[in-house]
């Protein structure tokens, strides 16, 4: 089922300085960056490392673009720090699919557009012990050959 821990996302308030911490830090360097609309948070890939299945282990590091989004809300509440974790699938559909009948609730019905052009899903964190859980599927990685 689950494969590997895909990323820790983390909530700031200042992505540019967050940025530089991890990466002044702990040396960390950012592998991809982007404003995902949909969530509305602009974000920062720090990969950690390559894992056997061919995918990756990261810091999310993500900023709310807008005070009405998901990680906004959460900042408010909570402030900076963890806001989730997020395990790596090969079909984030079965897999959430065989969670729900499980009982645990997925949050969206279906898998949206993720970071780096996954695929991905919330379940509820009241059904997961507290944590905000979240399972990926990678898009393909291109070859640099082609």
């Amino acid at each position: 089922m689950l494969t590997r821990i895909d990323h820790i996302g983390i909530a700031c308030h200042d992505l540019d300085a967050t940025v530089e911490f991890y990466t002044s830090t702990y040396g960390f360097t950012v592998f991809h960056e982007e404003v995902n609309e949909e969530q509305g948070v602009r974000e920062a890939m720090l990969k950690i490392n390559d894992t056997s299945d061919g995918g990756a282990s990261y810091l999310q590091l993500l900023e709310p673009t807008r005070e009405d989004s998901t990680v906004a809300k959460w900042l408010a509440k909570n402030g900076e720090g963890v806001h989730h974790i997020a395990f790596g699938t090969a079909d984030v559909d079965g897999d959430a699919a065989a969670v729900r009948d499980k009982g645990v609730r997925v949050l969206y019905e279906e898998p949206r557009r993720g970071s780096m052009g996954s695929r991905i899903t919330f379940l509820h964190p009241k059904d997961c012990h507290g944590v905000l859980t979240e399972l990926v599927t990678s898009a393909p990685v291109e070859s640099s050959e082609h």
